[in-house]
């Protein structure tokens, strides 16, 4: 075979693996969620066990429920009225016998003083279902929370979180969820889909969201955002404990995760919208990424062409790219792009990767 026709090969392949992206981000499975209810005369009938439990503030026997030692992925809704409560990829082993979660969906759980005087009741916020007990400070996670939830509290939707099409700005999507208390960093390397999975495997970093950063149009789109003329590039907000891991090692992580060289590309995507970039939130942020590229420069065969930025804005990118990766193994993409960067990652850090995350 001559080189000519090999090199028509490949870029016939990228360009299915780039088709099979689009294709899919597109028509992202939505799973079916039953409908909220929020008329207490249409609640869900329930049997007088899960009385005990949702009405009567009961507790379920340690490792008798169907959820303490599910794995699968997808969404725990309210028994009683179906509001989404927790997301699989929240829920981590504690040991205690009950399904836990280091975090919530939205604002879907209240925080209630518990009878006995000592401990915190968690109730659905739409229908005050009892739920279970939430702990803080036990060090099961970086999170340092866990909602220990009744399964039989719970029903569950496999697949992906409940999704909306809908861009808002992050000030509003992180709303409620107690992350002022964390340290933020914004980058762009290339497709989200990829830098969002790597960075989360990490310890320490509680949130990685996908979105659009870097331009001045207000709630760009996906397809504003690709056709390359918003001004933005996909990017990352990283939400992390400055306790557990730093914004040096972030930075390494970063150059570690894409290709610092690529001037408005990564690989296959090619465009401004995927340009590198950092957009620091502070003075300090700045001085540190400028410290950190001096000392980079020898180590790549071309100029880093990352660019360092003042942070504006991030528009969080709509429902489906949120955890991409993880509900779509067996995207093209996610298979012969995402995949191999993510395992870089993971190599070089696997020092400190989460345990859920570190090779068993």
């Amino acid at each position: 075979m001559n080189f000519k026709a090999l090199y028509s090969m490949l870029a016939l392949s990228l360009l299915f693996v780039l088709w099979s992206c689009i294709q899919q981000t597109a028509s992202a499975d939505q799973p079916d969620f039953p409908q909220l209810i929020t008329d207490p005369a249409n609640y869900n009938p329930l049997t007088n066990e899960e009385k005990k439990v949702i009405i009567n503030k009961g507790t379920e026997w340690a490792f008798s429920g169907d959820y303490h030692n599910s794995k699968k992925k997808g969404t725990y809704i309210c028994k009683q009225c179906n509001q989404p409560l927790f997301a699989s990829k929240d829920k981590f082993d504690s040991g205690t016998g009950w399904p836990s979660f280091d975090d919530m969906i939205d604002d879907a759980v209240l925080e209630l003083p518990d009878a006995d005087g000592r401990r915190t009741e968690i109730v659905c916020s739409n229908c005050q279902g009892h739920l279970g007990h939430v702990f803080k400070g036990e060090g099961f996670t970086s999170k340092q929370t866990r909602h220990c939830v009744n399964s039989i509290s719970l029903d569950f939707v496999a697949n992906s979180l409940p999704q909306t099409n809908e861009v808002v700005p992050i000030s509003r999507y992180v709303k409620g969820k107690g992350y002022k208390k964390y340290a933020v960093a914004t980058f762009a390397g290339g497709c989200f889909w990829c830098t969002e999975a790597a960075f989360e495997r990490i310890e320490g970093v509680v949130d990685v969201i996908s979105g659009y950063s870097g331009g001045n149009e207000v709630y760009p789109t996906y397809k504003e955002v690709a056709r390359g003329n918003t001004g933005h590039t996909e990017s990352i907000m990283v939400y992390y404990d400055k306790a557990v891991v730093n914004f040096e090692t972030l930075l390494e992580i970063f150059f570690v995760a894409h290709d610092p060289t690529q001037l408005n590309r990564q690989g296959p995507d090619i465009g401004p919208q995927y340009r590198s970039a950092i957009f620091y939130h502070n003075g300090e942020q700045k001085k540190k990424a400028e410290t950190f590229f001096k000392a980079q420069a020898g180590k790549f065969d071309k100029p880093i062409v990352t660019e360092l930025n003042l942070y504006k804005e991030f528009w969080v990118a709509e429902g489906y790219h949120q955890d991409y990766y993880e509900h779509h193994p067996e995207n093209p993409y996610v298979q012969n792009v995402s995949k191999p960067k993510v395992k870089k990652v993971e190599k070089t850090f696997a020092k400190i990767l989460k345990s859920q995350f570190k090779p068993h």
